[in-house]
């Protein structure tokens, strides 16, 4: 709500005004919506470990499956990692709004993210009840101080406000792609509790309302946001706008407080992201290694909390190194958020493709298939190819690595599958074998209503 527009605010393409906001992100939720119509029938289904990957072996095989979840696993490691970086810029922000001295700015934020890090290492590890009630409260209170903030501005600043230039289209149809895939990263995470099966209470009833309803309830909130940040940072000097913070530097120019609250409130709401992002990243990883087509020893649980502790453990730092890189070396913010997000976005939207074909197979396989399941898979696939391709198509065509970087890791998934089907057959066909559903998980506390 308060990062994203910003970055497809100003154009990601070729520097100068982007796509329209509320048709961009409109664009994203109709299209996360359809993904989510897909995940719900498999979600009633399999409570599962692993989330897409599992659908998706259960769907299109096991094969597949690997290319599914190193996709998955891809996307929720670049939005974690882009989380800590927002953690670590928005508290130093703070503290310079607060006219607190951090000494080095460049070590001051580091200190942030390590220390971000290790809290959330620690409350993954302690349990996901813990970690998923303390994501909640960081959400909640966030989004509070955002609307708060956001109605006071336009309270003190409405004879300034126009909303007439909001659904304007200034015809940058090349952006448009780019635009909708990052706007789709600020919906990504949706589907995490599609991972959380084994643990969840009543699974088949909770999992598929949150994967229901946390798209349309975060698409409302989001073309609120646009709406008013398109009002509020076109009204802003050329300086705010361009900001890594831009948000924060509207409200700093006549109360360095209300500013101060606003990073508070974004850093904690990144902190919340990077902590769901790293969850679902580690129950997939855990689960593959549990299989045998990852390490064996990230298929260890901790000994008192039965959490995936060793898979975090192995995720984290190198979730953490990124970030705390990308500061050392002194590379843009702003363009550092737009690569991580992009990457992270084209993670997402190759697992979602490939669990959302899976669908009719799914159902089939259970013999439950319908022309309306067959119908939903094919549409929600080749809306998710069409979205994928253009802007693939574009990043290509202006420089940009991010769509060839991802084309790497999706041949490197599918050379993996190969190889194991060759050397190590038994390995490639236990992959989705902890995720069949039981008569335990389907009456386990009573009858599921």
């Amino acid at each position: 709500m308060s990062v994203i527009p910003a970055l497809v605010f100003p154009g990601l393409v070729f520097g100068s005004t982007g796509p329209n906001l509320v048709l961009t992100f409109g664009a994203a939720m109709a299209v996360i919506v359809l993904v989510s119509f897909c995940l719900r029938p498999m979600a009633k289904r399999m409570a599962a470990v692993s989330g897409l990957y599992s659908y998706t072996a259960k769907g299109l095989g096991q094969r597949t499956a690997i290319t599914a979840g190193w996709s998955a696993m891809f996307g929720y490691g670049l939005v974690a990692m882009a989380s800590l970086l927002l953690v670590g810029i928005y508290v130093s922000q703070l503290f310079l709004n607060l006219g607190l001295p951090v000494g080095n700015p460049k070590v001051f934020a580091v200190l942030v993210i390590l220390a971000a890090a290790a809290a959330a290492c620690l409350l993954m590890v302690r349990g996901i009840r813990i970690s998923a009630w303390f994501t909640l409260l960081m959400e909640s209170v966030s989004i509070g101080v955002l609307a708060v903030l956001m109605i006071v501005y336009f309270a003190f600043n409405a004879p300034k406000v126009s909303l007439g230039s909001v659904l304007a289209w200034n015809g940058n149809f090349d952006s448009l792609p780019i635009g909708i895939v990052v706007a789709i990263s600020a919906f990504v995470g949706f589907e995490s509790p599609t991972t959380l099966g084994g643990e969840a209470h009543r699974p088949f009833v909770t999992v598929p309302r949150a994967i229901t309803w946390t798209p349309i309830l975060m698409g409302v909130l989001c073309l609120i946001a646009v709406t008013a940040q398109d009002v509020a940072l076109k009204g802003a000097p050329v300086n705010i706008a361009a900001s890594s913070t831009p948000l924060s530097a509207l409200f700093s120019q006549t109360s360095p407080l209300s500013a101060a609250v606003l990073d508070l409130g974004i850093a904690a709401s990144w902190f919340a992201c990077a902590i769901a992002s790293v969850n679902a990243l580690a129950r997939i990883f855990f689960c593959m290694g549990r299989e045998g087509v990852a390490p064996r020893m990230v298929g260890r649980t901790h000994p008192v909390f039965r959490t995936p502790s060793m898979a975090i453990m192995v995720v984290m730092p190198v979730v953490a190194l990124v970030p705390i890189a990308v500061i050392i070396s002194d590379a843009s913010p702003d363009q550092s958020l737009v690569n991580l997000f992009m990457l992270g976005a084209y993670g997402y939207l190759g697992s979602y493709l490939l669990a959302s074909a899976s669908l009719p197979f799914f159902l089939r396989r259970i013999g439950e298939n319908t022309y309306a399941s067959w119908i939903l898979g094919a549409a929600t696939s080749l809306t998710l190819g069409a979205v994928f391709w253009t802007a693939a198509a574009v990043s290509i065509r202006t420089g940009s690595l991010q769509a060839v970087i991802y084309g790497g890791v999706l041949l490197a998934s599918i050379l993996y599958a190969l190889l194991l089907r060759v050397r190590l057959p038994g390995r490639l066909g236990s992959v989705g074998i902890y995720d069949e559903t039981r008569e335990l998980d389907l009456f386990q506390g009573g009858p599921t209503p």
